[in-house]
């Protein structure tokens, strides 16, 4: 192959993996705001300590210490594992300026990452720290330089796979969720508006028994009224009455005494 062959095979061979490339992405996301970029430094920052320190194990001679690194290692990997998962759940979130394609490339980069993990010696594995650079450098990327590189050879890994399933059912569980909830809110708002129409019909009744008892209140007031007149006037009859009975009987009297 001539130098220029050379050159187009490498230049082919970026673009297409372009979609891995961080860097890029976090430069078309926005400088500082994306989440994915800033956890993928700062857990590929850690993987390159925790390299470091397995490689201080390695040339220590002091079992005491190498028993004391490889744990906190251990402690390490299992903290970095954790934020891989949370690592994955941001590769899959949508945001502004990146599109579905470069969703899946951050998936394979986040599985990626867990691999590397994986690999970092801790005393209990049998992985080659030489293997791994903390410069960022894809270790599962191969390179064919005898022919063309087919598509299959670009096909996600079983484990991006499996996460883009797993993902997709959970937002399918969710939008069912939603759905619900959407369901109740609409029934909750058809009740509550079948009860102001059933309100509005019932305004004029309480309206017409308002009226009904003013009406009745007015006619109990002006018959205790009447009542009471009429009783002023029995007891002053009945008073007249009584005077004139007295009267009589004095007048007897006087004449009794008379004669």
């Amino acid at each position: 192959m001539s130098v220029i062959d050379v050159l187009f095979r490498v230049d082919e061979i970026c673009k297409k993996y372009d979609k891995y490339d961080v860097d890029k992405h976090r430069e078309l996301g926005g400088s500082g705001s994306d989440a994915f970029s800033d956890l993928y430094d700062t857990i590929e920052s850690q993987i390159g300590d925790a390299i470091c320190k397995s490689e201080v194990a390695a040339m220590e001679t002091n079992r005491a210490k190498v028993v004391a690194i490889n744990a906190e290692i251990r402690r390490t990997k299992a903290r970095l594992m954790e934020e891989v998962s949370k690592l994955q759940k941001l590769a899959y979130k949508k945001v502004k300026g990146v599109s579905k394609e470069d969703m899946i490339a951050r998936g394979d980069l986040a599985l990626e990452l867990g691999e590397r993990i994986k690999l970092i010696p801790d005393g209990s594995n049998a992985g080659q720290s030489g293997s791994l650079a903390t410069s960022g450098t894809r270790n599962n990327i191969k390179f064919d330089l005898n022919g063309d590189i087919s598509d299959d050879f670009f096909q996600s890994t079983k484990e991006s796979s499996q996460f883009r399933q797993e993902y997709e059912m959970r937002k399918l569980k969710q939008d069912e969720g939603l759905d619900i909830i959407s369901e109740g809110l609409e029934t909750l708002k058809n009740l509550a508006h079948d009860m102001n129409e059933e309100l509005d019909r019932q305004v004029p009744l309480i309206d017409e028994i308002d009226t009904k008892v003013d009406k009745a209140t007015a006619d109990l007031k002006n018959n205790n009224v009447r009542l009471k007149e009429t009783l002023n006037k029995v007891r002053s009859s009945r008073n007249f009455f009584i005077d004139i009975i007295l009267l009589c009987v004095i007048l007897g009297i006087a004449a009794y005494l008379y004669k």
